[in-house]
């Protein structure tokens, strides 16, 4: 007897039920193997615990911090180019500048070791939502896995944005919206508070491989794509921040740093000649960012 089934009759087999019988055991044995395999899989793509963050890539643009005037490898369009002229950093001397984390836009380019964990439901056992500590002023991100759509465009944007993901294969993609307005590279380069973000994350063993491309209507007229690479590092602790405003320079309390655009142009006219760059390739924009016919000659200084 097959449990469930009665497969004689009349003393006899009762060939129609043993089959039913038999076809349901297969497949109860084939959902169980294919719940065995999706936990495996499951395992080898599993992004929790700490990574230690890898610098091999633009590596002066992201610890140190780009020189000023340096606007290369930026599709940016003239209002990006003026805000970046016109920035000053003494904006973090003043007190409601000073505690601001990395905005989602720029975090993971920054000094970004990280801790991941995640969010089970603990009736279907499937994971809603994914969460990561960035470790320069702890900013947290939530990567909500559930199938819940994105808000209204007039609902609450923040400094990380509100995410959603989905698994294609061993890549988690997740996709971005509702940033405040924050900045590609630390010298006041600007996105909007339209921006729409992109990324990729795929584990290689003990590496974790980034991309992200994000979108900006306002400050870019194209996509602009970076990658980035961390180590697991299970033995990680994050370092404890906190931030407390302080009048840190002798100022009026409602003194606000400025400066003309003309100085921008003239930190790009030193970048330049610094690294023998041509100027129009130091001032960005999506045309200096392909190869060309233009500069055949073009060498920059390896000092």
């Amino acid at each position: 007897m097959i449990r469930g089934f009665n497969i004689m009759q009349n003393g006899k087999t009762n060939t129609s039920l043993l089959r039913n019988g038999l076809a349901r055991l297969t497949a109860g044995i084939i959902m169980i193997m294919a719940c065995g395999l999706a936990s495996v899989s499951f395992a080898e793509v599993d992004l929790t615990g700490d990574w230690a963050a890898l610098y091999h890539e633009d590596i002066e643009d992201r610890l140190p911090g780009p020189e000023l005037g340096d606007y290369t490898g930026l599709p940016i369009t003239e209002a990006a180019r003026l805000r970046s002229d016109t920035w000053d950093a003494s904006m973090y001397s003043v007190l409601e500048h000073q505690c601001k984390p990395h905005p989602a836009g720029y975090v993971m380019r920054g000094p970004s070791n990280m801790r991941w964990w995640r969010d089970i439901d603990l009736l279907t056992q499937e994971v809603t939502a994914y969460h990561m500590v960035i470790e320069w002023l702890t900013p947290t991100r939530t990567i909500w896995m559930d199938g819940r759509p994105h808000p209204s465009r007039n609902a609450r944007h923040t400094w990380e944005g509100f995410s959603t993901g989905r698994w294609d294969g061993d890549t988690l993609i997740v996709e971005t919206t509702h940033m405040k307005a924050g900045y590609l590279r630390r010298i006041g380069m600007p996105y909007s508070d339209q921006t729409t973000m992109k990324e990729y994350f795929r584990r290689h063993g003990d590496y974790l491989n980034y991309v992200s491309i994000v979108y900006d209507p306002i400050y870019m007229t194209e996509p602009l794509i970076k990658s980035t690479n961390w180590r697991f590092d299970p033995g990680h602790q994050l370092t404890p921040m906190t931030c407390r405003p302080t009048a840190e320079l002798d100022k009026d309390p409602d003194w606000i740093p400025v400066r003309g655009p003309e100085q921008g142009m003239l930190d790009s006219i030193e970048f330049s000649e610094r690294w023998g760059i041509p100027l129009d390739l130091v001032r960005g924009g999506a045309a200096s960012m392909y190869p060309g016919d233009e500069y055949p000659n073009f060498e920059a200084s390896q000092e």
